[in-house]
């Protein structure tokens, strides 16, 4: 149920985000004890702020109980991704060049599956993130296609 109930309601809100200039980054489902949650992430190039998640929930929540998808009662929450926003597209890792990314591989690569440091290049089959390990710089070039899940990290 979790994935036609995520379906569904990405159809329903892509078009509300697309009015609002809003992008849409991931849409939940999830159940935590024993209540549902349905989340979903918005963002825009200027990011975004409480009028902006609080618009998207209401128009989401009136065509939600317009329709009615979704059989079990959940809870709706609209919010930013967060500054560890998740990079799930192509064009998320192009607009990450630069910034700190936290890489996990479904094999290892160099010995390594877990990589945090700057990405310093996507030419859509490969990113090449720079590691401080110590005093010390390493490039490690990883395929696209072996990246388990991304994001952008606050490294220290």
């Amino acid at each position: 149920m979790s994935k036609k109930a995520t379906e569904i309601t990405t159809e329903l809100v892509t078009p509300i985000l697309e009015e609002l200039n809003l992008e849409l980054v991931e849409v939940e489902f999830k159940k935590e004890g024993p209540n549902w949650f349905l989340r979903i992430f918005i963002d825009s190039d200027k990011g975004v702020d409480l009028e902006d998640c609080g618009l998207v929930s209401e128009r989401l929540s009136d065509k939600l109980d317009e329709l009615d998808p979704i059989p079990q009662a959940y809870f709706l929450e609209v919010s930013s991704p967060g500054a560890e926003r998740p990079l799930k597209k192509e064009k998320d890792v192009i607009k990450a060049i630069g910034k700190d990314v936290h890489v996990k591989t479904y094999e290892p690569i160099d010995g390594e599956k877990t990589f945090e440091g700057k990405l310093i290049n996507f030419d859509g089959v490969t990113l090449e993130i720079e590691v401080k390990i110590k005093t010390r710089k390493k490039v490690y070039t990883i395929p696209y296609d072996k990246v388990a899940n991304a994001r952008l990290a606050i490294l220290f």
